[in-house]
């Protein structure tokens, strides 16, 4: 993939800080990490509503939704899952300075990407939420039956089998899915960005 040249970059006149002070709170992306089937959608899901019905702008990114569209050229290998994650993080920039609160699920596995992410966005624009779980009970969940092809051979290089996660290392919130219901892990997320007065 070639670099572009001659390219310029063109700011707006409308800023960031002006979306945020009309929308009533500051934009951000809560970046969902962890196994598959550890809830990572799940949660996103139900806070996106959430924070709709609270009137936020906000909006949701989720890894199988992306691959679809955007990153539909990309597999899942080392290098395949780093690009992902940094297109990811590119738009995720855009949306904050769209001024919109952007959730994001990925299993991103790598905490060196991850942390690429963070330093593509300002300092405080990047919360990650740690979605906690075992991985013999997302094993036993596997809602996309992907844990079961994996055992069998049929998917390589699957995250938690014959691919390795990495864990974060010091995640602004993390959410223990396997003793904390759905309400409580939103609930949980809410008073942390009301705390730290995103909202």
């Amino acid at each position: 993939m070639s670099a572009s040249t001659n390219i310029t970059w063109h700011d707006s006149e409308v800023t960031k800080e002006q979306r945020q002070e009309r929308n009533g709170h500051k934009s951000v992306v809560i970046w969902f990490t962890g196994l598959s089937g550890s809830g990572k959608s799940t949660i996103s899901v139900a806070l996106e509503k959430a924070l709709f019905e609270q009137q936020i702008t906000s909006y949701r990114l989720d890894g199988d939704n992306i691959r679809h569209g955007l990153n539909q050229n990309l597999g899942f290998s080392p290098e395949d899952r780093k690009e992902n994650i940094r297109r990811i993080g590119e738009v995720g920039k855009l949306m904050v300075d769209a001024g919109v609160v952007t959730m994001t699920a990925f299993i991103s596995p790598y905490e060196e990407d991850r942390n690429i992410v963070r330093n593509i966005l300002e300092d405080g624009e990047f919360i990650e939420v740690f979605t906690k779980c075992s991985l013999d009970e997302c094993e036993t969940r596997d809602p996309k039956g992907l844990y079961k092809k994996a055992r069998n051979g049929e998917i390589k290089e699957f995250t938690g089998i014959n691919a390795p996660y990495e864990e974060p290392s010091n995640p602004e919130i993390v959410i223990d899915t396997e003793h904390e219901s759905i309400e409580e892990s939103v609930n949980k997320i809410v008073s942390y960005l009301k705390e730290k007065q995103y909202l």
